[in-house]
């Protein structure tokens, strides 16, 4: 008995779903160029970057701008206070966020509906604009000149839309899982820390890589608190060293700029998975 062949199932692609794939691709291209030209800049000679006729390539692929880079002796420095800034913003700016969306979410109080719309408010109104209040508040507490005048704002400019997000994380647990805790045994401490901290977990990274990147790539407040003393300088501030107005080192800029992204990077692909899981929870709030 003769059985009939089975063609195999062609998917055909609908005229739609191919005009949505070109287009984000599209998009992905245009977002991805700069990042492109900044890292192949940063390989190129000086001749080819201040030419008048820029190429998407190189020829003669150089290192002699990341030389320039490392060779300068405040350059280390920099990148340890960045990553001190940065690490500590993203660490207290995320537990005080955890507990803060806690209280909200979980206690009963008055204007608690006005405190969150307070944190809305807080997220418009432009860094730019709190620039100079902040730079006298600072300077009556004498932390001009120091690493806190960094931490600080930023903690402040990162908890709003931290706590905002968070807690849709912590409304989604059902308070039935924190009465049963309660029946057995577990304290408020406990029930905190043991439960709610791991199923929120995943909304903390997705708040901690804005923390992250804000911070990281700082220059407003590095430019305005640090105004003496170098040594407490951030990485973003190492591009000052490059660009010179009469005679810019586009080469020194781009390399530095490089360098300044890969942190950025690797902390994006350590936590991606967490991320995209936490970024999925906010929406589905």
């Amino acid at each position: 008995m003769n059985l009939p062949l089975r063609l195999p199932r062609v998917r055909v692609r609908r005229p739609w779903r191919l005009a949505a794939e070109a287009s984000a691709l599209l998009v992905a291209v245009v977002v991805a160029f700069p990042l492109y030209w900044m890292v192949l800049s940063a390989f190129k000679p000086a001749g080819e970057i201040e030419s008048s006729r820029p190429r998407p390539w190189t020829l003669t692929p150089t290192l002699d701008s990341f030389h320039r880079v490392f060779g300068q002796q405040e350059f280390g420095r920099y990148f340890l206070n960045s990553l001190l800034v940065a690490g500590t913003v993203v660490v207290a700016s995320a537990l005080i966020a955890f507990l803060a969306a806690t209280a909200v979410t979980r206690f009963r109080f008055r204007f608690r509906t006005t405190l969150l719309i307070m944190f809305l408010v807080a997220q418009m109104v432009p860094v730019e604009a709190l620039t100079i209040p902040l730079f006298f508040l600072m300077r009556d507490f004498g932390q001009l000149n120091t690493l806190g005048s960094l931490i600080l704002p930023h903690i402040a400019f990162s908890l709003p839309f931290a706590i905002w997000m968070l807690r849709g994380f912590v409304k989604a647990v059902p308070e039935a899982l924190e009465e049963a805790a309660y029946i057995d045994g577990a304290s408020r401490t406990r029930f905190l820390w043991q439960i709610l901290f791991p199923l929120v977990f995943p909304g903390l990274v997705a708040t901690s890589v804005f923390s992250f990147i804000s911070t990281w790539n700082d220059f407003l407040f590095a430019k305005s608190f640090i105004i003496s003393d170098t040594s407490q300088s951030t990485l973003p501030m190492a591009l000052l060293v490059f660009y010179k107005p009469d005679d810019p080192d586009w080469g020194g800029v781009m390399a530095a700029s490089t360098v300044m992204t890969i942190p950025v990077l690797v902390f994006f692909v350590l936590v991606q998975r967490r991320l995209v899981s936490g970024l999925g929870g906010a929406v589905k709030d």
